[in-house]
C-alpha cells in the first residue's frame, strides 16, 4: 500500500476522533443530498461527511474507474493513445448516454477517452473495456481487483458504464479514494481531459455535464452521474492557492442541485479552513536507528508534500511531534511505515499521519546481524 493511501486511511480514521477539538471545528453545511464527503487531498483529511459509507448506486461515476484502468493500460502499453479499437455490436447497442460511435468501425483510443469523460458515452466505455480486457465481463473483474487494491472496501462493479445493477454499488468515501487516486496517479491525463467543456464526434457536439466548469474557474473536474435510482450525482475538484479539495455529492434531486450543493461544500471547505504545509516531499522528518541492517540508519519522511487543513485562525497554534516505531528491524522497504507525526492544536490532539522510510535498508551479513542481536539483548 502506498504512503498516500496510508495517509488517507489513517487520517480518515482519526480526524473525527479528535473530540477535544469539536467545539473549534467549523460547522459544515447541510446539503440536499443522500450522501456526501469533502476531502482535503493534500493530507487525506475528511473535512465533512454525511453517510459516507452508505452503499449507493454510482451511475456514471463508475466511469472514473474505467478511466483509471484505461490510463493504466496506456502506461503499461496494453493499448496506445493513437491506437484504434473496434466497435462491437454490444458497445453500439449499449443504452444510456452515448458518444455515437458506429458499429464495425475503428475509433482512436483518445477519442474514446474524450467520449467517455466529456460525453459520458456508455458506448465508448464498453469499447474501451473490450479493447483492454477482451470483454466487459473481464473488465469488471479488473475493476473489482483495482478497487480492492486502492482500499475501496464497500464497492462492487458489474460493468464499465454505471448502468443499473443490484450488485453494482459504491460509497462516497470509496469514490473519494478513487477520484483522489486518478488525480494523483495520472495528473497530466486529469488536467488534459477532465476540464474539457465539450467534445465533437460524428458531427455531434456534446457539452460536459459538469456545470461547475462554467460557474467556477477553479473547478477542473471531475464527473457527473445520473440514474433514476441514484439521483443526480457529482464529484468535483477545485484548486485554489495550490490547495485542492475534492467534493463527492450523491443523490440530489436535479442537475442544478448537484452543482449548487457541490459548490456550497467546496466553498465552505476553502473558507473555513487554512492550508498549512508541514513537510515537503522527501524531507527527512527524522533519522532512525535500524537494527540488523546493511546500514545503521534510515531517513523517515513523506513521499509527497504534507499539507493539512486547520480551522481558520489556528494555523499558528499547530505543534507536530514525531513518534518512532522502535525497534526498527531490517530489512526496511522505502514506503514502509516507521512512525507517526502527531499534530496538536493548543495541546489537544488534532490528527495523526503515518511516516515512511525514504530508502531501502537490506539485511546486514551474518556478522552484522549477530553484533546487533547482542546489542539488542543488552538494550
Amino acid at each position: 500500500m502506498s504512503l498516500f493511501r496510508l495517509i488517507f486511511l489513517f487520517a480518515v480514521s482519526h480526524f473525527f476522533a479528535a473530540q477535544a477539538l469539536a467545539q473549534q471545528l467549523p460547522v459544515p453545511p447541510s446539503l440536499a443530498a443522500k450522501s456526501w464527503l469533502l476531502l482535503e487531498i493534500g493530507s487525506g483529511q475528511v473535512l465533512s461527511a454525511e453517510k459516507p459509507d452508505e452503499r449507493l448506486e454510482p451511475a456514471s461515476l463508475t466511469k472514473l474507474m474505467t478511466a483509471y484502468l484505461t490510463f493504466s493500460a496506456i502506461r503499461q502499453k496494453t493499448i496506445a493513445l493513437n491506437q484504434s479499437l473496434p466497435v462491437s455490436q454490444k458497445a453500439w447497442k449499449t443504452g444510456g448516454s452515448k458518444m455515437f460511435v458506429r458499429v464495425d468501425t475503428q475509433v482512436p483510443v483518445e477519442d474514446l477517452i474524450k467520449g467517455m469523460i466529456v460525453q459520458s458515452g456508455n458506448d465508448a466505455c464498453v469499447t474501451l473495456a473490450e479493447g483492454i480486457a477482451g470483454s466487459e465481463e473481464n473488465f469488471a473483474q479488473m475493476m473489482n481487483r483495482e478497487a480492492q487494491r486502492l482500499g475501496m472496501k464497500n464497492s462492487h462493479f458489474m460493468n464499465s458504464t454505471g448502468l443499473p445493477d443490484q450488485q453494482h454499488y459504491t460509497t462516497a468515501r470509496d469514490l473519494s479514494i478513487l477520484a483522489s487516486a486518478l488525480i494523483r496517479d495520472f495528473p497530466e491525463d486529469y488536467k488534459k481531459y477532465y476540464s474539457m467543456k465539450e467534445f465533437r464526434y460524428n458531427n455531434i457536439t456534446q457539452p460536459n455535464r459538469n456545470r461547475l466548469l462554467w460557474i467556477d474557474p477553479t473547478v477542473d473536474g471531475v464527473k457527473t452521474g445520473h440514474t433514476e435510482a441514484a439521483g443526480y450525482c457529482l464529484i468535483s475538484s477545485a484548486m485554489r492557492d495550490k490547495r485542492r479539495l475534492l467534493s463527492v455529492v450523491l443523490g440530489t434531486s436535479s442537475d442544478s442541485a448537484r452543482a449548487t450543493e457541490s459548490l456550497k461544500l467546496l466553498n465552505w471547505g476553502f473558507l473555513s479552513y487554512d492550508a498549512v504545509s508541514l513537510y515537503t516531499k522527501e524531507q527527512a522528518v527524522s533519522t532512525l536507528r535500524v537494527w540488523k541492517g546493511a546500514q545503521s540508519q534510515v531517513k523517515a519522511g513523506f513521499n509527497a508534500d504534507l499539507i493539512i487543513a486547520v480551522p481558520k485562525g489556528y494555523a499558528d497554534k499547530i505543534q507536530a511531534q514525531f513518534i518512532a516505531q522502535q525497534p526498527l528491524m531490517a530489512p526496511v522497504q522505502a514506503g514502509q511505515k516507521v512512525g507517526i507525526v502527531k499534530v496538536s492544536i493548543d495541546g489537544k490532539v488534532y490528527s495523526e499521519y503515518p511516516v515512511a522510510a525514504l530508502e531501502n535498508v537490506p539485511l546486514a551479513g551474518i556478522f552484522g546481524r549477530t553484533v546487533d542481536s547482542v546489542k539488542l539483548w543488552f538494550n
